[in-house]
């Protein structure tokens, strides 16, 4: 009879191990699942094409950028921009750079925003008064609001660091239209 008890004992002592093994496995694979990070979820992409054209003028613009929304409220994100200007007989440049960006949405139709902008400019002048080239790094801090309609916004922004000399862009306001999917 000891030896049917034994077998007993064994027999139990196995079928609690295997089970509470799969309870021990099926907690750490469900720990795992709930650990998982949602980041993603939580990214948009967008950005802005540009392309003027006119009388021996061009002004072509690519701008990438993606924003973390925080929650409902509160976004920020990281943009790179190219841009190509060209004036027939006059000048051409080359911009490149990135910038740092914050959106709060006070309300759903409000958006206001802040930019800091840096980029580096390739400027080569063409003119009756001989050749000149400029290389530099153009500073922007924008501030701006604008209405938003789902993923895009319609807005005016502001460049608080404007100065009529040495900047490229020629009005410290300047309209945009911000994208994001």
């Amino acid at each position: 009879m000891k030896k049917n008890s034994a077998i007993n004992l064994t027999f139990l002592l196995t079928i609690v191990f295997l089970f509470g093994f799969n309870i021990a496995v099926y907690a750490q694979k469900n720990q795992e699942i709930k650990t998982k990070s949602d980041f993603w979820n939580h990214v948009q992409f967008g950005g802005g094409l540009g392309l003027g054209v006119g009388n021996g003028y061009a002004d072509i613009m690519v701008a990438p950028s993606a924003i973390y929304n925080f929650n409902e409220y509160l976004s920020a994100g990281l943009g790179l921009q190219y841009n190509y200007v060209k004036q027939r007989d006059f000048y051409n440049a080359n911009m490149y750079g990135g910038s740092i960006i914050a959106l709060f949405q006070p309300i759903r139709e409000l958006q206001i925003s802040t930019e800091l902008e840096q980029l580096r400019i390739n400027r080569t002048y063409d003119n009756s008064f001989g050749n000149n080239s400029q290389y530099f790094w153009n500073t922007a801090l924008f501030v701006g609001a604008g209405y938003r309609n789902e993923n895009v916004t319609f807005g005016v922004r502001y460049n608080v660091l404007h100065r009529d000399r040495d900047n490229i862009y020629a009005e410290a306001f300047m309209p945009f239209v911000r994208v994001f999917f």
